[in-house]
């Protein structure tokens, strides 16, 4: 009888202990659900963002929401102050969380050899061969000034006179291609640029019409004109009868 009731009494403990064990899990489970559920702001995408978006340009297309923390990612933005200047790495989709590896500074994305257009310009190009431009010698990131040539047509008070002028200068260089394939130099000497090169310049539109105009019709060079370079403010075309002093 003492023993029946010893067991009884163990048994009344067991599961009494097994209650409390169930009760604390459940109760911890629910605290680690509250933890995942509780509201955290992250940006998501409202509208396609292409590659190279900056991300001053990502306002409309973002907009603040609320989600379980344990639904957020790991890096996962809720504000852009301190990615200010970054462009998009990729093309961003409706519904995804703006997360900060998707984010990256401009020269990342940059193409090898080029350097961007500035803001509010677009790109021309013009073929030209290497003595038109310092011996092939400009490169991506150069300034240049920019004379052309006509044989005739250019001057207003004598139109049948071959002219020269400086039509732009501290023109921008953003890239440099070779049109014709590379001619390798002969043993011992060294290496010439020869064929055409195809160079691109950052330009309004309105400058892009007269460079078009003047590769059309005239005759294009260049000089290396560094940030620094002086020049007169409106050097006057020269003619024939003004090349000797």
């Amino acid at each position: 009888m003492k023993s029946r009731l010893l067991g009884g009494v163990a048994a009344a403990v067991l599961a009494l202990l097994g209650a409390v064990l169930v009760y604390s899990y459940a109760a911890n489970a629910d605290a680690r659900a509250m933890a995942e559920l509780t509201p955290t702001n992250v940006l998501v995408v409202r509208q396609a963002v292409p590659e190279g978006t900056s991300v001053a340009d990502l306002g409309e297309s973002l907009a603040l929401e609320a989600r379980p923390a344990g639904t957020v990612p790991a890096g996962a933005l809720a504000a852009l102050d301190n990615v200010a200047g970054q462009v998009t790495a990729a093309d961003l989709a409706p519904g995804e969380v703006l997360l900060s590896s998707r984010l990256v500074d401009p020269a990342s994305l940059q193409t090898p050899g080029t350097v961007a257009v500035p803001q509010g310009l677009q790109e021309v190009t013009f073929a030209l061969e290497p003595q038109r431009m310092v011996g092939g010698n400009v490169t991506a990131g150069s300034t240049v000034g920019v004379f052309v040539s006509f044989d005739k047509g250019a001057m207003k008070d004598d139109a049948g006179s071959p002219a020269t002028g400086r039509v732009f200068h501290k023109m921008l260089v953003t890239r440099l291609q070779r049109a014709d394939a590379a001619v390798e130099p002969a043993e011992g000497a060294q290496a010439m640029p020869a064929g055409t090169m195809l160079v691109t310049v950052a330009v309004t539109d309105r400058d892009a019409s007269k460079l078009i105009h003047s590769a059309e019709f005239g005759r294009i060079w260049l000089t290396n004109e560094p940030k620094d370079a002086q020049q007169e403010s409106r050097p006057q075309p020269v003619r024939l009868s003004e090349v000797y002093p």
